[in-house]
Parts: C-alpha cells; sequence; structure tokens
C-alpha cells in the first residue's frame, strides 16, 4: 500500500476541521487519540439503550464503568464498581456487593438505588432495546436493594453465567447502571437523549461531533480519592472518525492516531515502515488478535449428500488450514484447532478437546477423504470429479460478499475441494440476504460464519448453539442463529444431553473439560460445522507517546479498544519516555 500525498492532506484537514478543543489546552503527549470506525449519527445524544445510540465512542471506555471486566486471559471478573457477586446454591439468586466511595461526576453517590432503578427501568419499557437491556429484562424476574451497597437479583430460571452475560463485558459492552437522580426526572426514558452526559469514570465529556468525540480527565474522580486506582495519566481522549484504512494508516505513521481499528497485513507492514514505534498484538506473525469469533465453514445437514456424516468428514479432511492462513489471511491468523477461540482461559477446554483427539489438523489428509467418498458409492470421473448415478459431486458455498476475507477464504476452500474432486462453486451474496434469508432459514448447502461464536471464558454459550433444541425445518428461521446446520439424530442428541447438563454447572467446575471433550466426541463425529481458522484483529498500537498497551506479552486483557473493558487500558497507559 503507498500512503499517499493526497491522504496526508485530508488527514491534516480532519484534524483541523476538529477546531481549537484538539489543537489547544491539552498538549498532543498528553493526549490519547483513538480510531473510530464510523460516524456518529447524534453526538448529543447518550441513551445508550435505544437502537442506534453509540457506547463506543469513548462513552462506555471513559465515562461509564462497568460493574465487572472479564479478564480474557485468565476468565476472572476483575471487580470495578462491584466488588463481588455470588450465588445461593441453584444460581437462581445472586448477591451483588457495590463498591464504597463511587461517585458520579456531579459528586452523587453512585449505590444500590442506581442500580435497583436502571434494572426495574428496563424491565418496564420494553422500548429501551439494547441488546443488555433485552437480556436483562429477560433473565432478572425481580431486584431489590438489600442495603446502600449490596443488591439481590432474583432471576427468571437459574443460571450459573449471568454476572458475565450481563455485567462483565464478555462481548463488546455490559448492563450500565445509570444515575437515578437523573433518569428518575425523565418523562418518557426511551426519548430522553441524557446530553450532557455523566457517569462515574476518570473522564468527562468536553465536546463532540458527527467524526469525534472528546473526554478530559476528571482531577476529583473517585478512584483516586479512594485509592482504588491512580489517576490515569492521559489529559485527554479522542475518538477519532478516520475515514478508512488508508486515511487512518497516514495518520498512524505521521503519529497523529495511537490505536487504530482493524487494517491489512500490508497496510499494517506499511505503517511500520514509515513509523517502527507501531505494535501489533504480537510482536511478529501473524501480528494479530483472535477476536471472539473464530471462522467456520456451516455445512447444512439436510441436503444430499452432505446430509451423511461421512460426507462432511470427507470436506473436513479436504480442508487445507494452513493454506487458507497462509494465503487468505497473508499470515495473520492461525489454524483453528477445536471451534473455540484462542484465549488463555479456554486452553483447558482446548486442551481436553485435543488429547482426546478430536481437535482438527492444519494439513488436510485428502487420502483419507478420498476412502470416505468412495466409501458413500462415488467413483471419479474422467474430468476429474466425483461422480454416481450419473450426477457429478458438486456443492454451492454461500458467502457474504461485505468483505474480502470471506471471499478470499471461500476461494481458496472452493479450489481445495475441485482438486479433490468436488466441484465446488462460490456464491456470493449481500450482506443482507446473507444474514437474513441464507443462514436464518437454511438456504444453502455450505457457508462461511462464525456462528459458534460466544465462548470467551467458558465452553457452554458456544456449546449449547448445536443442540437439538434448537432444530427448525428448512424455511422456518432458526431462533438466534442457532444450529442453522439443523443438526439431528442420535450423535446430536447424546452431545445435546450433556451440553444441557453443562449447562446448570458453575463454570469453575472441575468436570467440565472433561465433558467438554465427551460432548465434542459426538461434535467431531457429526461435523455440522468445520472450524477454520481464527478471526484476525489486526489492531495498530503506537508507542511513541503511550506504553503499556495490550500485547500477547502484557495480556493484562485483550486490545479491542472499542469495548467497555478499555478502562483496564487507559488506566496501563503509560508516557513514553
Amino acid at each position: 500500500m503507498t500512503l499517499t500525498r493526497r491522504t496526508l492532506l485530508a488527514s491534516t484537514m480532519l484534524l483541523t476541521a476538529m477546531g481549537p478543543a484538539f489543537a489547544q489546552d491539552v498538549a498532543r503527549e498528553d493526549t490519547v487519540i483513538f480510531d473510530l470506525d464510523r460516524t456518529i449519527k447524534d453526538p448529543e445524544n447518550f441513551n445508550w439503550f435505544t437502537a442506534g445510540t453509540k457506547r463506543e465512542h469513548g462513552a462506555h471506555q471513559a465515562m461509564w464503568e462497568p460493574l465487572f471486566i472479564l479478564n480474557y486471559t485468565t476468565g476472572e471478573l476483575d471487580p470495578w464498581l462491584a466488588t463481588a457477586i455470588t450465588p445461593n446454591d441453584d444460581f437462581s439468586e445472586w448477591t451483588m456487593t457495590l463498591r464504597e466511595g463511587v461517585e458520579w461526576s456531579d459528586g452523587e453517590a453512585f449505590n444500590a438505588d442506581d442500580v435497583v432503578f436502571t434494572v426495574n427501568m428496563v424491565k418496564g419499557n420494553e422500548e429501551l432495546s439494547a441488546r443488555e437491556a433485552a437480556v436483562v429484562r429477560t433473565q432478572v424476574a425481580s431486584v431489590e436493594k438489600i442495603d446502600d451497597l449490596t443488591v439481590k437479583f432474583t432471576l427468571s430460571e437459574p443460571n450459573p453465567r449471568f454476572p458475565t452475560e450481563n455485567f462483565g463485558v464478555r462481548i463488546f459492552g455490559s448492563f450500565l447502571p445509570m444515575p437515578e437522580h437523573v433518569w428518575s426526572e425523565v418523562d418518557n426514558p426511551a426519548t430522553f437523549a441524557f446530553y450532557p452526559p455523566i457517569g462515574t469514570g476518570p473522564y468527562t465529556y468536553a465536546s463532540g461531533a458527527t467524526n469525534r468525540m472528546i473526554w478530559d480527565r476528571n482531577d476529583d474522580w473517585w478512584g483516586a480519592k479512594t485509592g482504588f486506582r491512580d489517576l490515569p495519566e492521559p489529559q485527554r481522549l479522542i475518538w477519532l472518525e478516520t475515514g478508512g484504512e488508508e486515511s487512518r494508516a497516514q495518520l498512524m505513521a505521521t503519529n497523529q492516531l495511537d490505536a487504530a481499528q482493524n487494517v491489512s497485513i500490508g497496510t499494517f507492514e506499511a505503517i511500520r515502515f514509515q513509523n517502527p514505534n507501531v505494535i501489533g498484538w504480537f510482536a511478529d506473525y501473524p501480528y494479530a488478535w483472535p477476536d471472539p469469533c473464530a471462522r467456520q465453514l456451516e455445512i447444512n445437514t439436510t441436503v444430499a449428500p452432505w446430509d451423511s456424516a461421512e460426507m462432511r468428514q470427507a470436506v473436513a479432511a479436504i480442508i487445507n488450514r494452513n493454506q487458507i492462513v497462509n494465503v487468505a489471511a497473508e499470515g495473520a491468523t492461525t489454524a483453528s484447532r477445536t471451534m473455540f477461540t484462542e484465549y488463555g482461559a479456554m486452553q483447558p477446554y482446548i486442551d481436553a478437546v485435543i488429547e482426546a483427539g478430536h481437535g482438527v489438523p492444519a494439513q488436510p489428509d485428502v487420502e483419507a477423504a478420498k476412502a470416505l467418498i468412495e466409501g458413500q458409492g462415488y467413483t471419479m470421473g474422467s474430468d476429474g470429479f466425483y461422480e454416481k448415478d450419473g450426477e457429478e459431486l458438486s456443492v454451492d458455498i454461500h458467502v457474504n460478499s461485505a468483505s474480502t476475507e470471506y471471499t478470499r477464504t471461500i476461494d481458496v476452500i472452493v479450489e481445495q475441494l475441485t482438486r479433490a474432486g468436488i466441484k465446488a462453486k462460490a456464491v456470493p451474496v449481500e450482506n443482507g440476504v446473507f444474514w437474513g434469508e441464507v443462514l436464518p432459514f437454511g438456504s444453502y448447502e455450505m457457508s462461511y460464519s462464525w456462528l459458534a461464536c460466544g465462548s470467551v471464558n467458558e465452553p457452554w454459550t458456544s456449546m449449547s448453539r448445536y443442540t437439538t433444541a434448537s432444530v427448525v425445518p428448512v424455511g422456518e428461521r432458526s431462533p438466534g442463529f442457532n444450529n442453522t446446520a439443523r443438526w439431528d439424530g442420535p450423535e446430536a442428541e447424546a452431545y445435546t444431553a450433556i451440553v444441557d447438563r453443562m449447562g446448570d454447572m458453575a463454570g469453575d467446575d472441575p468436570a467440565l473439560p472433561g465433558m467438554v471433550a465427551e460432548a465434542y466426541g459426538h461434535l467431531a463425529e457429526g461435523v455440522p460445522f468445520i472450524p477454520l481458522v481464527q478471526s484476525a484483529k489486526l489492531l495498530p498500537m503506537n508507542t511513541t507517546y503511550w506504553t503499556g498497551w495490550p500485547t500477547a506479552e502484557n495480556a493484562y486483557n485483550h486490545p479491542a479498544f472499542w469495548w467497555g473493558h478499555t478502562h483496564q487500558i487507559i488506566h496501563n497507559l503509560e508516557k513514553a519516555e
């Protein structure tokens, strides 16, 4: 990639357009600039409960603080606004202890009244439709204040994962309590803009526009006063819409950006050529951090000949994951070994599956695949394709055309299957059609997806997506995109029985790894999907002004700075010497 003079000019104009709030008051070396990958449609609306309202422009990374933060390395919930949450014997009630001394930025105390009020507000108003609000509305039957620092949740049904699912920033965000003394005065919470906003975090709102949001440090922050944390070193935080990969690359190369959104391997190397202070998650290949949604090939188990487990096993044996890594991903990811994302907290389960012999290899075994295909009555034709009863063995693979990552991966798989004797064809479809029609209604033979996404610190969330409870006929919408493969039958039933038992167990139960391996044996036999590679997020971090970014060597947590756990990143940043 060439970082052009035109791009440099555009980038300079972009920063200039931000006005004096950026150029003055706070020095560049005291400012952290984060990449924002989309326009802020309404910069004066901070009602995160409603559809379309942003949080990732700094609101839930700097101003609103979570109750807990899930540590992807340890699998534990790091306490933040809350210090503990404990269940009763059957996980139907949970009691949360809040941290003493927490204050909203206007000086009012944060306490149990805020938590109870916010939960009851979303329970009583379905127009508050944000995912986290909807989950709380479904899971919580009632909530009560025990005292100023204690809240009890009574659930609609037992759930051993309740704290992580709701309060731990498991993926992107978490349920965020709002100040009762502000929201209780509102007639309609669904139309309230909450502007100007307040939070408990160490930064307060300074200014905003459609292309940026600026936050300044609150030197009277409760955390420093109580000894919870020192004041973070950055005096100002900016989330800046960079306008795409080329522009963000130039800003990063010229030290006008400190943390960038995902870039290609070529762009990353071009940035580093101009600015050797830029780092990735890994110091060398694959550079990228694996995001929670590992990639896979979904197979519709109701469509012949792929309704045969042996034929699905054959396809799995043909896949060359290393080639996908090297060609489609240009080396910026790693081959998956199981359905799970390769996080530290998931290693006990990954290890158990591999030790039981159910892991998937990076290299193919085409001869074994051919033996399986021929065992189903197919013979190799003169044109190099298998045939049976006068029909060639073929498959259409649907792929979302929205990303070159998706289409390049399927192009590689198509070539692999073709060389092995299966006439494969990629069927690119528009994003809305793919997610609205193809996947949920089972309108495919095979497709590229990441539908096993979900498990980041425990195995049940991903594994539960393939139980028989979600099986519906082709043409009916799969609930929550679960088991769109329509996997059913004895193997699926045996798998489901084990996974259902896992769902009632605590996340730290020592029996879980063995149960995961046992269930995975049925999954490996049934092959409703084929794990491919880890999902790569190559996020450049600039150490010119700031050090302490999360890396594989300094994995205090992960680097997705648009998530609500970014408080940890900000508190770890130190001025470069």
